[in-house]
């Protein structure tokens, strides 16, 4: 059991303020702390149906308040009642192809939004440190296959990924902001595509598969030559833990990627591994993919040596297993042969054994 992760958190004078605790990761990573006895509190929107806040029934778990990040004072006030140490900044809107529908909003909440959280937290004098997840499609990419580092320059191609770029230059504006004015620590961190139990969200692949075996309905899936670097939702959530501690411990770093080692995976390879471990037939199609091939990113690959040398965080899960634990957790919990906080606690106990 790895008893030294969150020990610097436990420490703390206040709580750990997650933005977008109601989302996938949000969830889990309120599971995560919760789990190493470290005090959170909660801002967010209210939870979407069906989603593992609210199949964990998590309402009024801990304290939170369901409030939109791009109302500025309603985020001050609550900072200012609840006096976090730290926050983990989490709250976006996270879909490439929603960004396209909705590009105002999107670019509304994932760079004003993390504007309004970063000088909240300089108003707050509780604050000591920042942690603002972003993406691994903020790099200027063409493709190449080449996986990028920290320094490699930032670029969007569409809504998401730019609103993401401009949360990055937000960022590195209050970086500077803080060194100056002697406010609160702040870093950004960059993951790769991330799977496990309890995700929901449309146009996801692991959730469509889901839906699909689940119900015995035909499963149509595109891009299926695209790659990403697949991961374990627990992974890069150990490493923006991990982030935080370092931070709060004096060590000085901008960014940090967390992705498996390993080649990126297929959307056809995920398809496969998810087919094999589901324990009834499936039926699933590939479509073309010409339009969405043309908006999304064919393929994607992150180093994390940074991230392996200065906080030596690895992955627990290599990227087959990831999408074997993804399975089998929803097949556990829809057959309900366990709950969804138990079938959480089960990974979580899997992360911290090593």
């Amino acid at each position: 059991m790895d008893l030294t992760l969150g020990k610097g958190l436990r420490e703390l004078s206040g709580p750990i303020l997650i933005t977008g605790h109601t989302g996938f990761k949000g969830s889990w990573l309120t599971f995560l702390l919760e789990h190493l006895d470290v005090p959170v509190i909660g801002l967010s929107l209210p939870p979407e149906p069906d989603s593992l806040f609210a199949r964990a029934q998590r309402t009024r778990k801990i304290t939170e308040s369901f409030i939109d990040i791009r109302d500025f004072n309603s985020v001050q006030q609550f900072m200012t009642a609840h006096r976090p140490s730290a926050v983990i900044h989490m709250a976006a809107q996270p879909l490439v192809l929603e960004s396209y529908r909705t590009p105002r909003e999107t670019f509304e909440t994932n760079v004003m939004g993390t504007v309004n959280v970063l000088e909240t937290s300089l108003q707050t004098d509780s604050v000591q440190a920042v942690v603002v997840v972003t993406t691994d499609k903020v790099y200027r990419n063409y493709n190449s296959g080449i996986a990028f580092i920290e320094s490699d320059p930032l670029a969007g191609k569409d809504p998401y990924s730019a609103s993401k770029v401009g949360a990055e230059a937000a960022v590195a504006a209050w970086q500077q902001i803080s060194q100056v004015s002697g406010g609160p620590k702040v870093i950004s961190v960059r993951a790769g595509n991330v799977i496990g139990g309890g995700d929901w969200a449309q146009n996801r692949i692991i959730p469509e598969l889901i839906r699909g075996f689940s119900t015995q309905n035909l499963v149509t899936v595109r891009n299926p030559l695209s790659t990403r670097p697949w991961q374990h939702v627990l992974d890069p959530l150990r490493g923006y833990v991990m982030a935080l501690e370092a931070t709060l411990g004096g060590t000085v770093v901008d960014a940090l990627n967390f992705g498996p080692d390993s080649r990126s995976l297929s959307v056809r390879e995920i398809v496969k591994i998810s087919r094999a471990n589901w324990p009834s037939p499936t039926s699933v199609e590939f479509s073309d993919g010409s339009q969405s091939e043309s908006i999304e990113a064919i393929s994607l690959q992150l180093d994390s040596t940074r991230a392996r040398n200065i906080l030596n965080w690895n992955s627990r899960w290599e990227q087959n297993d990831s999408v074997v634990a993804t399975i089998k957790w929803w097949d556990k919990v829809l057959n309900k042969s366990i709950s969804p906080v138990d079938a959480c606690k089960s990974d979580i106990d899997f992360l911290l054994s090593s």
